[in-house]
Formats: C-alpha cells, structure tokens, sequence
C-alpha cells in the first residue's frame, strides 16, 4: 500500500509538471503568435497624407492609410508592385532600414509614371512598415522649369538676333529714310513675334504647373465656340475663309472659361492657317455619352501619318516654313493638349493628307448636381 501511494504521488507529480510546463510553452507560442502591431501605429497609419502600409510575416497588408490606396499601391490584402515587396525581403533579411527611389505604373495598363520615394524599416519583431512618398510632382515640375530653359533659349534667340540685326543695319541707314523705315517696319514685326512666343511660354508653363483645375466653373460650350470664332473672323475673312458653327445647344461643362476659349481659339486659328483660301472651317459640338466633344475640321493639306504623334510637342512644326511666314509659336497645339488634360479630358486628330484634318477637344459633362452645387 505505502508503495503504491507513492507511485501514485510520484505520477500524480509528474503529471503536473507536465501540465504546468506544457502550459507555459502554449502561452509563449500564444504570446509570439499574438504580437500584433504596436500601439498607436494603426492610428498614425490612418492619418498620413503620404502613403503607409504595415504588413505581416505573409506579407499581408494589415493596416493602409488612404493614400496607399490613392497611389494604388495596395490592392485588397496585399502590395501590387513586386519592386516594393522586394524592398520589404531585404528588410528582413538584414533587419536594416532601407530607402529607394521607385518609377512605378499606375496601373498595370499604363506607363511606369509614378516616382515614389519609398522607406522600408522592422515594426517590432513581426512587422514590417513601409511609408511611400509621392514626388511625382516635383519631378514634373523639374521638368517643366527644365523644358521652359530650353525652349527659351532655342526659340527666343531667332527674333532676339534679328532685332540685334536690324537695329544695327538701322543705326547705318539714318541717311536714307527709305531704308530706315524698311528696317522699322521689319523690328516691328519682329517684336510682335517675340512678345508672342513669350506670352505662349508662359501660358503653357502655367498650365503645366498644375495638373487640374483648383476652381472649376459651370461653362456653357456655345459661350466658349462663340467667342473663339469671334477672335478668328477677321483673319479668315481676310482670306475669304468660312468658318461654321453648329452642332447641340446647350451643352456645359465643368472648367476654366477663358482656358477653354484659349483652347478652342488655337484649334480654329490653325484651321484658318493651313487652309486654302475661299475655303471652310467648321465647328461642331455634340454630347457623346457623359463627355462634350468640339471638333475642329479644315479643308487643309492634312498631316501625314507620321507626324500626326508628334504635333502637340511644344516647337514643333509641321511645316516650319509656312509658320514662320504666318508668324506661328509652335507652342499653340502644346496649349490645346494641356488645357484638356487640366479639365479632365483629352484631345485627339483624325487627318487625311489633301483631305484636311479634324481635331477634337473632348471634356467631362457637368453633371446637373455639380451644376446645381456650383450654382449655389
């Protein structure tokens, strides 16, 4: 008896032990298995303007901030770019903080187009955190000040260096007043020249610094056409050039007014320009789906295949003899092209050599609520 109470103690112990120590190990495991984010992180997350994003040892996204999400960074549960989830496994491995500077698409349809400065660093022992900085922008507006250098110093110099020509063949010719007002005439019209490339510099600078509209208006599109084609009578009916307008009444959209009559002025005053003369321009409005559509058609020489991608490049010409004659920028399909953009639409060209070209400005519809908002 005395030996089997003993075994039974010595069992009964045993058992304990047991228990007691299997149970410890159970809370560690719970405890390692339980380590979630630390304290406070999830709310610093949810109000940084920049994008945040705290993952799992899965790599899973556990907390994302909005502009994660804006940046389009994240999707679901987990990170969309493979160079960001590569960036988390380095962190990892060397339990270093690290820092990259990214180009990234969009979407996956698009061109790599976002520049994200990118900050990886271990969040306690299971985490990771990653922040994104968007500089998109400053390296837009780089380029911006970077294109307006250039384009200065190559346009301005042609009027800049006749003018210098001309007053010095005018200072020689004070003797022969003839000649004088020959030379006159001529750093006039170079003058006017050059005050209009720089006013079209700094139209398409200002509009590239800023890539929507900060306080858009309702606009109707018969005010906009109508006062585009008042501003192109005189030229075209110098050269017995009809213009037309018809198309739907009534149509608004959501914008800048005089940005959108600048638009559609430099898309009739090239209309007038390469077409013949005691011929027709056209212009059209019409609602396709939820978008305005104004079209611009000549009876022009029309532009080749070739070149068609190229014609809202800032300078270029397609026929750089006629626009030096008629005292064009270059820079007027450039402005078209970016007050679209800044409205939200776009602008597109169907052109057929010696059968003319149509260009058409295509813009969001205001819609009755937003109308109706504004209104108030």
């Amino acid at each position: 008896m005395p030996l089997a109470l003993a075994v039974g103690a010595l069992l009964g112990a045993s058992l304990v032990v047991v228990t007691v120590m299997a149970a410890r190990r159970g809370q560690q495991a719970a405890d390692v298995a339980g380590y979630g984010v630390p304290e406070g992180v999830e709310a610093v997350v949810d109000v940084l303007d920049s994008a945040g994003v705290v993952l799992d040892p899965s790599n899973n996204v556990v907390s994302a901030s909005r502009g994660a999400y804006a940046l389009g960074i994240v999707a679901g549960d987990h990170l969309v770019h493979t160079e960001i989830v590569d960036l988390v496994d380095a962190v990892r491995r060397s339990g270093d903080t690290l820092t990259d500077d990214l180009l990234l698409a969009r979407s996956p349809f698009s061109d790599p187009s976002l520049h994200l400065k990118v900050r990886v660093a271990l969040l306690g022992v299971r985490h990771v955190l990653v922040l994104a900085e968007d500089r998109t922008e400053a390296f837009r507006l780089e380029d911006v000040r970077r294109d307006f250098i250039a384009n200065i110093s190559h346009e301005l110099k042609t009027p800049i260096g006749a003018i210098g020509l001309l007053a010095e063949a005018l200072s020689e010719s004070v003797d022969d007043p003839v000649a004088v007002a020959r030379f006159a005439r001529r750093m006039s019209v170079e003058a006017d020249r050059l005050a209009r490339i720089t006013k079209a510099i700094i139209e398409l600078s200002r509009l590239q610094a800023a890539e929507a509209l900060a306080d858009p208006d309702v606009v109707r599109v018969d005010d906009v056409v109508g006062l585009a084609i008042d501003e192109n009578q005189v030229g075209a009916d110098g050269r017995r050039i009809t213009i037309v307008g018809g198309g739907q009444k009534g149509l608004e959209v959501l914008g800048d007014s005089a940005l959108l009559v600048v638009a559609v002025h430099n898309l009739i005053a090239n209309a007038v320009q390469y077409s013949p003369d005691g011929s027709r321009v056209g212009v059209g409005v019409r609602r396709v789906d939820d978008a305005v559509e104004i079209a611009v058609t000549d009876q022009g020489v029309g532009i080749p295949e070739e070149e068609r991608e190229r014609v809202f490049e800032r300078f270029y010409r397609v026929d750089p003899a006629r626009s030096r004659n008629t005292g064009g920028t270059g820079l007027g399909l450039a402005i078209v092209k970016h007050v679209a953009q800044n409205h939200g639409g776009d602008v597109r060209l169907w052109s057929q050599p010696g059968r003319g070209s149509t260009f058409t400005i295509r813009l969001p519809e205001a819609t009755a609520s937003a109308a109706a908002s504004l209104g108030a």
